[in-house]
C-alpha cells in the first residue's frame, strides 16, 4: 500500500540532488553521505537545485517506493538554515506545506500537549 503519514520520520537532504537519480543512486546518498539505512522505514526527501522538483524515497514492506513531484510553476521553500548538516529532520506538516507552496518562514506553531510515554 502506498502511504505517507505523520507516523513516519522525514529527513530532508540539504544538498541539491540530480533528479535523474533513481532508487539505487538515492540509496547510495542515504548510505554513504547521510550514514543511514534506506530500509529503516524513514522517508528521505531530495530536492533539485532550482527547487521545482522533489523526490521522496521510502521503504515499505517488500520494496522501495519513490514519490516524484514536478512543480509547473513556483519553487519549494526549504526550512531555514541549520548549519552544515547534510540532512535535517522535518515533521509531516512542514513537508505538506513545502510541497503545497505554503510559506514556512512566517508560520507560528501553537503549543500542544506531547505525551512523554510511548
Amino acid at each position: 500500500m502506498f502511504s505517507l503519514t505523520s507516523a513516519q520520520q522525514y529527513y530532508l537532504y540539504r544538498h541539491p540532488t540530480d533528479m535523474r537519480k533513481s532508487f539505487d543512486s538515492l540509496c547510495g546518498i542515504i548510505t554513504n553521505e547521510i550514514g543511514d539505512n534506506p530500509k529503516s522505514g524513514h522517508v528521505y526527501i531530495f530536492i533539485n537545485k532550482p527547487r521545482n522538483k522533489v523526490k521522496l524515497l521510502h521503504w515499505e514492506t517488500g520494496g522501495l517506493v519513490l514519490y516524484y513531484k514536478r512543480l509547473e510553476r513556483g519553487t519549494i521553500e526549504l526550512p531555514g538554515p541549520t548549519g552544515d548538516k547534510k540532512q535535517i529532520h522535518i515533521d509531516w506538516p512542514t513537508l505538506v506545506m513545502m510541497v503545497e507552496g505554503i510559506s514556512i518562514e512566517n508560520i507560528k506553531k501553537r503549543k500542544r500537549y506531547l505525551s512523554t510515554t510511548p
